[in-house]
Parts: structure tokens; C-alpha cells; sequence
């Protein structure tokens, strides 16, 4: 058996090994390293798969974030309500443009953020909502967007691991997750569905104005050299990460469509054992593409099993072992442990098995034997 991976990086590049290796010649023949033909093209064919106006490349998921919201002109004090489960990149932004973050709980059942928390947490102060589409299912967005027309809110979409995810609506429509909102982040770290071989990111929107606004903060606020218009960062994409995301992003359906395939053979291996919550899904819908495939174990030593795994070379990982409200940099006052009980829970219970485009048969069941081995 090939060893098991967390992420196969590897194995997915030498199935396009030739054409990535072309992009990344053409950047070094030309010396096109910023801002090149590679990154305009891979703007434009993002823009067309998503089906959404503007897509303004960046450095890191964590700068698009950051951008997004510096152009939506947000003041000093003005609170952002988003997730308590998350990566702390959602609620680090918020901090640093010294805006005031408010977390509020999860749903049980898909892991975004819980609608009637949200709703609770509104105040006047209240400007913009960051929901998060964790693990690479979409979030509630109809309620999220009712809600924020209803209080006159902005809706950041985080999109960082949902990249390609279908968002059904209530009517049954279908929409490119990061495509709803007034203006979404993502990330093409690495091990992303559609990840480089460094750091990127992007920022989309169909706001003309805004996307205007966006483009001249990701360049130093300038859209003529050397006139400064808005305050900006330095935050682009490397013409090397444009080629190579050039490369994987006309496959990125047929990715997300064996993290899916995946996930509905693990899912099968753990059907009927009481000790193991598996993620629900549809498997005739694309609204949740396994970013992480994450199981929740119950009535059982969680982190025991993590050792047993890890024991048996299997890697797995806790996403997320400390809630955003508990870590040292975010305490506040505000917030009480009975505000977040399905966070509290989760973070006991969850744990993610490894999850990639690249896992056989014979992988899958030598984890979920091992799994469940341990949980009899």
C-alpha cells in the first residue's frame, strides 16, 4: 500500500506534471514574476467558472480577507459577527483593522454558523457578517442573506475552503459559493482544493465599484504608478502560482468530485457504528466539496483514537482543538461559555481523516478499518 498522506501533493502533481511544468518555464523565459500574462489569464478563467464579475487576485487567503474588508470602508469599533469555529485567520483581520469581532456559535449539524446566534448578536454596531463555509460546505446563505439585507449589513463570504462548491438555494438554484455575498475571500494554499505551490489568494465580487476599490488597495492603493488614490498593501499573486493554478483549476470539478467519492466511502465504512457522527451530505449535490473530511466521536476517546491512528501511521488532525473565544489573543468579557455550546462540544469530539484526490481503496479501508478497530 502506498503510504497515506494527509494531502498528496505530490502524487497530484505528476498527473500534471507536464503542463505545470510548461507554466512555470514560460514565467522564467519571459520574466513575468508579477502581475504577468499568467496571473490576468487565471483572473479571467476564474472569473468564468465562478460566474462572477471581478476577481482580483492577492497574496494569501488571509490578505483577501483583510482587503475585502478594508474595501467596504469599515470604521474603528464597527463589529463583524462571524463564527466561533474557525481558523483564527477570520477573526485575525477583524483585529487587525482594530474593527470588533463578535463570535458567536455553530450548528451541530453542518459546523457554520448557527443562524439564531447570529440573528441574536446584531446590534446597532453591527456592520458586516463573515460566514465561514467550513470543511467545504456551503453555509446557510439564504437566512444570511435575508438577514443582512433585513439589518442593512455586509456579507463576507470566506470562501477559503469551499472553492467550487454549488450553494442550493431555498428555490433550487445553483450559485458558486464565494459568488452571494457582497464580496468573498479564498485561499490557495497548497492543500486546498485548488491550492499553488506557495501562497495566494483572491478576492471576488459583483461589484463594480467595489471591485474597483479592491484592485487599487491589493497595489499599494495605486492604479497609475506612483499615484497613491486609497490606502493599500502590498498583496499580489506570483505569475509562478497564477501558472500553476492555471493548471489545476480545469480539473477542480473533478477534485472536488473524488473528495466527494471519498467521502461517501468512508461514510459507507462507518455506517451503523454508534460511536461515529459521519458528515452529511447529498451525494447528488455539490454543496459540499471535503476540504477536510471531519468525523465527530462520541461516547469514545477522541484523542486516544488520534494516537492509535497516528500509531499506525495514518495522519489526522483536530480542526479545531481551542475555540476562537478561548484563545489568549480574542478573550473578551462579552462572551460566556453558555454562549457557545455546540463549539465547546465540538472541539471535544471532532477529527479529520486525511482527505485528498489522490486516495485509493485500499487507503480508505486500511483507515476506516483502523477506526473502527479501535471504537469497538
Amino acid at each position: 500500500m502506498k503510504k497515506i498522506q494527509m494531502v498528496d501533493l505530490k502524487s497530484q502533481y505528476e498527473k500534471i506534471k507536464s503542463t505545470v511544468d510548461a507554466s512555470i518555464q514560460e514565467v522564467l523565459d519571459t520574466n513575468t514574476y508579477i502581475n504577468g500574462p499568467l496571473v490576468h489569464q487565471f483572473q479571467k478563467n476564474l472569473e468564468d467558472y465562478l460566474g462572477v464579475k471581478h476577481v482580483i487576485p492577492c497574496a494569501n487567503g488571509t490578505d483577501a480577507l483583510q482587503i475585502a474588508m478594508m474595501g467596504l470602508d469599515l470604521k474603528p469599533g464597527d463589529e463583524v459577527i462571524t463564527a466561533d469555529f474557525t481558523f483564527a485567520a477570520t477573526v485575525e483581520v477583524i483585529a487587525l483593522l482594530q474593527l470588533t469581532p463578535v463570535l458567536v456559535d455553530v450548528d451541530l449539524h453542518n459546523m457554520n454558523i448557527d443562524i439564531d446566534a447570529l440573528k441574536k448578536a446584531i446590534t446597532p454596531k453591527t456592520k458586516a457578517i463573515v460566514p465561514v463555509h467550513l470543511f467545504g460546505r456551503a453555509a446557510n446563505m439564504d437566512a444570511i442573506m435575508e438577514i443582512a439585507a433585513q439589518y442593512n449589513l455586509y456579507v463576507i463570504e470566506d470562501n477559503a475552503q469551499a472553492i467550487g462548491a454549488d450553494y442550493i438555494s431555498k428555490s433550487g438554484s445553483k450559485t458558486k459559493v464565494g459568488t452571494i455575498g457582497h464580496v468573498a475571500a479564498t485561499s490557495f494554499f497548497p492543500s486546498k482544493n485548488l491550492g499553488c505551490y506557495g501562497d495566494g489568494g483572491a478576492i471576488f465580487t459583483n461589484d463594480d465599484k467595489l471591485a474597483h476599490v479592491i484592485r487599487g488597495i491589493v497595489n499599494h492603493g495605486m492604479y497609475e504608478r506612483y499615484h497613491h488614490d486609497v490606502v493599500g498593501v502590498n498583496s499580489r499573486l506570483d505569475s509562478i502560482q497564477a501558472g500553476v493554478l492555471n493548471a489545476k483549476l480545469p480539473l477542480l470539478d473533478e477534485y472536488n468530485q473524488a473528495r466527494r467519492l471519498a467521502a461517501t466511502k468512508y461514510n459507507a465504512a462507518f455506517a451503523g457504528n454508534a460511536k461515529i457522527i459521519t458528515p452529511d451530505f447529498d451525494a447528488n449535490q455539490n454543496d459540499h466539496v471535503f476540504h477536510q473530511y471531519v468525523l465527530r466521536i462520541v461516547d469514545a476517546d477522541r484523542n486516544a483514537l488520534m494516537q492509535h491512528l497516528l500509531d499506525k501511521g495514518i495522519p489526522c488532525a483536530i480542526y479545531y482543538p481551542i475555540p476562537l473565544h478561548s484563545q489568549k489573543a480574542y478573550l473578551d468579557p462579552r462572551y460566556k461559555e453558555e454562549q457557545f455550546p455546540v463549539t465547546n462540544q465540538l472541539v471535544q469530539e471532532v477529527i479529520a481523516l486525511p482527505m485528498h484526490t489522490e486516495l485509493d481503496d485500499e487507503q480508505i479501508k486500511f483507515i476506516t478499518d483502523s477506526v473502527i478497530e479501535f471504537l469497538k
